[in-house]
């Protein structure tokens, strides 16, 4: 019996060796921040190395580094990045994500790190107002996001015909080619594509008023449960902002400081 009273012993030592060595691997796990797939310049794109990089991507990076948390860049389609999000395949959403009520009911947010309101570019030679002139016109705008969302709601009685793509790459692509007449989404991000050599000739012609549809601002989407991570991701935002590591980043990618809710 003592020696049966031993393997026993020997066995339940071993299972919570086991137990605490994976607890342990579980711990270090890098914690996944995922991106869109899909690149959005100069939030997220890849490098001349072929590594992501950008406001968001660097900044993430700081984040982590406040937390003293091992993190890691994980491209996810914009399509499916709430699913991934709460199937654990990634830990945070860091992608321009608009903080609204719809999306709340899905995923919470961290305290918001920068605000952008929504633009329409068109050629510099444009001759039509916003919203008014839109009637018979073609615009086009990244679905799944805020900026569709108000364009479905308040552009559909001006006339116009909404053209929704799924990446906004796309957009800018119809918009140079002339297969739309106008196209609706971030002012910070437009703002550096008109700066492009080939978008010269196009511009910011007007921006939308603030709107329910566009949120309380840019945060970081985390799942409901993650009320520990949500509360040092918080602190790490405060902290950037206020040691002015994020204005620096800000005026790296867009030579002005957006940082703040």
């Amino acid at each position: 019996m003592k020696t049966s009273l031993m393997k026993h012993t020997l066995i339940m030592a071993a299972g919570l060796a086991a137990l605490t060595l994976s607890a342990a691997s579980m711990a270090q796990e890098p914690l996944k921040i995922g991106i869109a797939a899909e690149p959005y310049p100069p939030f997220s794109y890849k490098g001349s190395n072929g590594d992501w990089t950008g406001f968001e991507v660097e900044l993430g990076k700081a984040l982590c580094e406040e937390m003293q948390a091992q993190c890691e860049v994980t491209p996810t389609g914009w399509s499916g990045i709430f699913p991934a999000l709460n199937s654990g395949k990634i830990d945070m959403i860091m992608n321009s994500l608009s903080i609204t009520s719809k999306r709340k009911r899905v995923v919470d947010f961290t305290d918001p790190y920068y605000y952008t309101p929504a633009a329409y570019v068109a050629a510099k030679d444009a001759d039509f107002e916003i919203p008014e002139g839109l009637d018979g016109k073609i615009l086009g705008v990244q679905g799944a996001t805020t900026n569709a969302t108000y364009a479905r709601r308040e552009l559909r009685d001006s006339g116009v015909e909404l053209k929704i793509y799924d990446q906004q790459e796309q957009v800018n692509r119809d918009l140079l080619a002339g297969r739309i007449d106008v196209m609706f989404a971030d002012e910070i991000v437009m703002t550096a594509f008109v700066e492009r050599d080939e978008a010269q000739e196009y511009a910011i012609i007007a921006t939308a008023p603030k709107h329910e549809a566009f949120g309380e601002g840019i945060g970081i989407g985390l799942r409901k449960s993650d009320d520990e991570l949500e509360s040092k991701l918080n602190d790490a935002i405060a902290a950037v902002v206020e040691n002015g590591r994020c204005s620096e980043l800000s005026q790296q990618y867009f030579g002005t400081d957006i940082c703040g809710g």
